[in-house]
């Protein structure tokens, strides 16, 4: 029975993220200096991500298409997906001319999620990675009892927003 909480936990937390694994509905938003971001961030995407690396391919897909909408408001920047209804707010780590480099960590059950996303805004497309941290915490000590990794490509193609209206 715990390994079936384990699993559907699992499964939730990749569908929320809007990371290529699946996630059970939550809201999470991220803060960021919005006024070093270029416009060409933000905007609706179609994401594809192909798992390059991990040490469990149980946990994370192989491949996944999803949609992202990067937006800004009152200084927080928002990554959804209008199909799940998932919503983060993100961190920017670091801005290099149209490099983009953000960290989002949220918290489900007794799960802990971290990704690590760095973006090259091309135009309409993007290219980067993304890197998934998922650590399993004891509910009795609370430390932790599994650390799970994988990283993935990411392709993204502008669906509408700031550039593609120019």
């Amino acid at each position: 029975m715990k390994f079936l909480k384990i699993l559907f936990t699992v499964c939730s937390i990749l569908l929320i993220t809007t990371c290529p694994f699946v996630i059970s509905s939550c809201q999470t938003v991220l803060h960021g200096g919005i006024e070093k971001v270029p416009n060409e961030f933000f905007g609706a995407w179609r994401v594809v991500s192909h798992r390059t690396t991990t040490d469990s391919p149980v946990t994370f897909r192989e491949k996944n298409i999803d949609i992202w909408n990067l937006s800004s408001e009152n200084n927080v920047i928002t990554l959804s997906n209008p199909f799940s209804g998932a919503q983060a707010q993100i961190n920017v780590r670091e801005v290099r001319g149209n490099y983009v480099e953000f960290v989002k960590t949220g918290k489900y059950d007794n799960n802990l999620l971290t990704d690590r996303v760095k973006l090259e805004v091309k135009g309409n497309k993007f290219s980067g990675t993304d890197e998934l941290t998922l650590k399993t915490i004891s509910d009795v000590d609370k430390s932790v009892i599994k650390d799970e990794h994988a990283t993935y490509a990411l392709t993204g193609e502008r669906i509408s927003g700031q550039e593609i209206t120019k």
